[in-house]
């Protein structure tokens, strides 16, 4: 599927052509048959996890002394976009790689990342972050779960909402204070690992717009003991630096995704109205719809383009905060626009929900809210005028 027949870009090594293809072949023969079919039931199953990562597409960036395929975030970026492009958007695997693991392999002791990683890489664990709570959305240094230190060990206290992988998710960094009398001060991450850990309590998978075999849920944690080497960090009150350290490569990854979904919803788009005719002709004989389409595939192009860019920059260690929120605003927001443009062309089919327009118009909806709203991009943008 390529709707817009850019070149390879230079970061693209003969080792990551062949993961593209490795990776494509292997969602379209064992994802996409079932993708309806776990739509309809709002739930993919847990053996996904092991199946990916039987086939090595969980922690590709994750070095191989830890179970990981010794890749960059190049490796990620390739794995992430033939996610989108097979129509797998809800699998929660870009922040189970991309996200959490990164936490573990950045700011996690020796011992945490011997005992965590590897079966991150296998699928054994299943990741989740937990950041959001009811009543605080994007404000991180309002949280109210706290984490209070007994002795050798870390009580831990609160609510959390919006959590993608909640319901399969048996490793869990949550983001607590340590120190209620602080704001960004007193934030710290614990790691949670759900087998073995009386009071933790999963609750409702959430209903949503879109988005609707991912496990989105809220989670509960009413004294949940946790020792004290389940601290990421070295000391307390690092969380906060942790989360901004990582935030770029968080919202790189969205942007990926959404001009992954700008190209299959093009790519679907060019395919149904060269088939599709209307008083006598086929819908793409007409004006309108070769100027809305060459509009459509102008747009991506230039995403494409500036994402490629910043993808090569966040491997040279480049990636600065800003040029990854106007990413993320730019990418999400447009891909709202081109998926319109789209399912307009469709007509009535394009408001069917067998039809996969149908769910891209919906699920990209969400895009420009997680990870930070759009809203909060354009603040951290503004701050460097």
């Amino acid at each position: 599927m390529d709707a817009v027949n850019l070149p390879r870009p230079a970061w693209m090594t003969e080792d990551l052509v062949l993961l593209e293809e490795q990776a494509g072949r292997f969602m379209h023969t064992e994802f996409v048959p079932h993708l309806d079919k776990w739509h309809d039931e709002h739930m993919y199953p847990r053996e996904v996890w092991t199946q990916a990562g039987a086939a090595g597409l969980l922690c590709a960036s994750m070095p191989e002394q830890y179970g990981g395929a010794g890749g960059s975030f190049a490796h990620e970026a390739v794995i992430n976009r033939q996610y989108s492009l097979a129509g797998f958007d809800t699998f929660g695997a870009p922040l189970h790689s991309g996200i959490v693991a990164p936490y573990i392999l950045h700011y996690g002791s020796e011992e945490q990342k011997k005992r965590w990683l590897p079966k991150l890489a296998t699928g054994e664990l299943v990741g989740a972050i937990a950041m959001s709570e009811p009543g605080t959305g994007s404000d991180l240094q309002g949280v109210r779960t706290t984490a209070v230190k007994k002795g050798n060990r870390y009580l831990l206290n609160g609510s959390k909402t919006f959590i993608t992988n909640g319901q399969h998710a048996n490793l869990i960094v949550v983001v607590a204070k340590t120190d209620p009398k602080e704001r960004h001060k007193g934030i710290s991450l614990m790691v949670v690992e759900t087998d073995d850990a009386p009071g933790f309590r999963r609750g409702r998978k959430l209903k949503k717009l879109g988005y609707d075999s991912a496990d989105t849920s809220e989670l509960f944690f009413e004294d949940v003991s946790l020792p004290t080497e389940n601290l990421l960090g070295s000391e307390e009150g690092q969380g906060f630096a942790q989360l901004m350290t990582e935030l770029p490569q968080e919202r790189l990854i969205v942007s990926v995704h959404a001009v992954a979904m700008m190209e299959r919803a093009l790519a679907l788009t060019v395919d149904y109205v060269k088939q599709r005719q209307a008083f006598g002709k086929k819908i793409i004989e007409f004006q309108n719809t070769q100027f809305e389409l060459a509009a459509c595939k102008t747009d991506v192009t230039v995403a494409k383009v500036f994402v490629d860019h910043s993808i090569e920059r966040h491997l040279r260690g480049e990636l600065d905060t800003v040029t990854a929120s106007m990413g993320k605003y730019w990418t999400t927001d447009l891909l709202g626009k081109v998926v319109d443009r789209c399912l307009q062309l469709f007509g009535g089919y394009g408001f069917m929900d067998e039809y996969p327009i149908s769910r891209l118009y919906r699920d990209a909806r969400v895009m420009r809210i997680y990870a930070g709203t759009n809203e909060i991009m354009k603040l951290m943008i503004a701050r460097s005028l």
